[in-house]
């Protein structure tokens, strides 16, 4: 008789992304804060600042990246680390090409954010601009950084992955670790958009 255990690696990244929602409900109840204190119409024009169709964009390949990342995920769970045919066969690529597909849209997503930055920036709205952009510029900056950690841990995955003699199961419990605090980085963000950009 055997005991199917619960993998440690997996149940240490769960508990740790549990701490981590404690941070942005912190971060969210911050923003709610100074949003209930600070006068209706100076939060309206600054709100009114804000690009919705460029911020929309941007969070539809973040939110995309989570598709990608889970199909490296079940590629690496059929311990197929590289593609078995044209880079055009998008159904025979492996994790290596999924993860990479991911870690580009990520990146797209951290340009964009900086993009949109230097346009508050050219706006007048600033960290020390007024109370709402301080919590604007702190609540996507603390997810901005937890995206840079993502792309980080793309990084070390594709390295592993590269440097393993054989694709086992410690490079696909690599990916599934990965995968779980994308998928919390990209759900968070789903929060932050929807009270930051839609409702006003």
């Amino acid at each position: 008789m055997s005991v199917n255990r619960p993998n440690p690696v997996s149940v240490g990244t769960i508990v740790w992304l549990a701490s981590e929602l404690m941070f942005f409900a912190g971060l969210f109840a911050m923003y709610f804060t100074v949003r209930s204190v600070m006068p209706e119409a100076e939060w309206a024009a600054e709100a009114g600042k804000l690009n919705l169709t460029f911020a929309a964009i941007n969070t539809t390949v973040l939110v995309l990246s989570s598709v990608t990342c889970q199909m490296g995920v079940w590629a690496a769970e059929r311990f197929q680390p590289v593609r078995t045919g044209s880079i055009l066969a998008v159904n025979r690529w492996g994790m290596n090409e999924w993860m990479t597909l991911t870690y580009l849209m990520g990146a797209f997503f951290i340009g964009g954010q900086i993009f949109e930055y230097a346009e508050l920036v050219h706006e007048g709205v600033s960290i020390s601009s007024s109370a709402y952009g301080s919590v604007f510029y702190l609540t996507t900056g603390f997810h901005g950084l937890h995206v840079v950690g993502g792309l980080i841990a793309f990084l070390f995955l594709l390295g592993r992955s590269f440097a393993a003699r054989r694709f086992g199961h410690h490079e696909a419990t690599t990916a599934i670790v990965t995968s779980y605090y994308w998928h919390f980085v990209d759900v968070v963000w789903i929060a932050l958009f929807a009270v930051i950009y839609l409702l006003r």
